[in-house]
């Protein structure tokens, strides 16, 4: 396919998050106006923040809770990812293990919890997220990927995880592409979902149980009013005996996130809905979520109404980490993204994309969620999902309400709960580094997975850059 076929592909694309940009989208929460006092003040209306304050009136009934929303409910992350519903709060079983070998089966077993209480959140509260738990194809599409993706898989299998390795003929016989050799398919514990209605959703049945949202009410300043924590917007206060503060990418109110959690942006496109003819040419009848093993990864799904979601390869870190409107478009990303979309499915030549956007996603350099504490242990922060939060950020939101209620429980004795990340380095050093391992990365891909100095360096300490 020649560039004026793709460029026309994207001709028509709405610079619009296509979950967001829907008719049931829900009206906009009414802004804070005015002193409110409450048990407890939630901040940010993504999944960290909307699972906090649902478990915290599930488990307290006639809790008193507020939520103040900068923007509205899921406008960031939680509104913009490829709706991936990952059992793992370590990012991938491999990172857990690197991390915390000790801890591995605790987590595993913690995550698997998990998961199944988020499903049976959402039959208890009639939340309709066209969750499909069809599991996820790991996919290696150069050659030298298959003896190193078998691997993995056997190590999956040791790990009690229900796994099956597929060579070509078997993944090409599944999803039709010429770049694939070989997948994983992990079976288990692994969908997708509409991630906006998944928060919408969380936002209803919080509200039923109580909860009062404020969208467009950015907490300016956070203080005290003698053992209570004070939240400023620009129209009112919240006075509150505790509050988590759940911004993840976005910079809030608590600076000394910004050591351990930075701002990753992340691209995708979203195709008209496929014909018949055009969904046979592909067959995918398990409609299984898709990554691809590089480096530099792609991560693609079909949604309820058979459009492709195609996402990933290029992860920027803006300088300084600012987080801007300007951001959310990147024309040489998106125009990257249509080539390969169309080098992985050629026989979808002619299928146009209706819609484009980007966002930021929060990472740490352990590639997982990390928690503090401020305010005497009346405020506690979360953030730093990497990607992969959708289920994890329940568990994370599970974690900040045993913190900030004083309770020690199993969660909280975690090494990943206990410890923070590597720090990393201030500016104009963050951007240097990350440039630096993005651009190793990319070199790595291109010599066979052959990991150079500065990423054996990266490995050793245990750090490292994803998206």
């Amino acid at each position: 396919m020649n560039r004026s076929d793709w460029e026309q592909a994207l001709a028509a694309a709405r610079p619009a998050v296509y979950w967001l940009d829907r008719p049931e989208a829900p009206d906009p929460n009414p802004p804070l106006d005015g002193p409110v006092s409450c048990d407890l003040a939630v901040v940010g209306g993504g999944f960290s923040g909307l699972w906090t304050a649902l478990q915290a009136v599930e488990a307290q009934p006639g809790r008193r809770v507020v939520l103040l929303e900068a923007e509205r409910t899921a406008f960031g992350a939680s509104g913009r990812n490829g709706g991936f519903f990952d059992a793992s709060i370590t990012h991938g079983h491999d990172n857990g293990v690197s991390h915390w070998p000790d801890e591995i089966e605790t987590l595993e077993r913690l995550a698997g919890a998990n998961f199944e209480e988020f499903v049976a959140t959402l039959d208890r509260h009639g939340i309709d997220c066209s969750l499909e738990l069809t599991g996820e194809l790991d996919v290696a599409t150069q050659p030298w990927q298959v003896e190193d993706l078998r691997l993995h898989a056997r190590e999956l299998e040791a790990a009690g995880q229900a796994v099956e390795f597929w060579d070509r003929d078997r993944l090409r016989a599944e999803v039709r592409s010429p770049t694939y050799e070989a997948a994983v398919w992990k079976r288990d514990r692994v969908g997708i979902l509409d991630p906006a209605r998944l928060a919408w959703g969380l936002m209803g049945a919080a509200r039923r149980l109580g909860v009062q949202f404020h969208d467009s009410s950015p907490v300016r300043r956070i203080g005290r009013d003698g053992g209570r924590v004070t939240l400023d917007t620009d129209r009112g206060r919240v006075t509150a005996d505790r509050a988590v503060v759940a911004t993840n990418a976005w910079r809030g109110p608590v600076r000394s996130t910004r050591a351990w959690i930075i701002p990753v942006y992340d691209y995708v496109l979203m195709t008209e809905p496929l014909s018949p003819d055009r969904l046979e040419a592909v067959g995918w009848q398990g409609r299984q979520g898709i990554s691809d093993v590089g480096n530099q990864f792609h991560y693609y799904r079909l949604t309820a109404d058979n459009r492709i979601l195609w996402g990933g390869y290029d992860a920027v870190y803006p300088f300084r980490g600012r987080v801007t409107p300007a951001m959310d478009q990147r024309e040489q990303t998106h125009r990257l993204l249509a080539d390969h979309f169309f080098t992985t499915f050629p026989q979808l030549e002619g299928t146009r994309f209706t819609h484009r956007w980007g966002g930021p996603i929060g990472t740490t350099s352990r590639f997982t969620a990390t928690w503090g504490r401020s305010r005497d242990g009346r405020m506690v922060w979360v953030g730093g999902f990497t990607g992969l939060g959708v289920g994890a950020t329940r568990f994370g939101a599970a974690v900040a309400l045993d913190l900030v209620d004083g309770r020690t429980t199993e969660r909280t004795e975690l090494e990943m709960v206990r410890r923070k990340p590597f720090p990393l380095p201030p500016e104009p050093f963050r951007w240097a580094a990350v440039e630096i391992t993005s651009r190793a990365m990319k070199k790595a891909d291109a010599n066979q997975g052959r990991r150079g100095p500065w990423l054996r360096l990266l490995d050793r300490f245990g750090v490292g850059f994803d998206s």
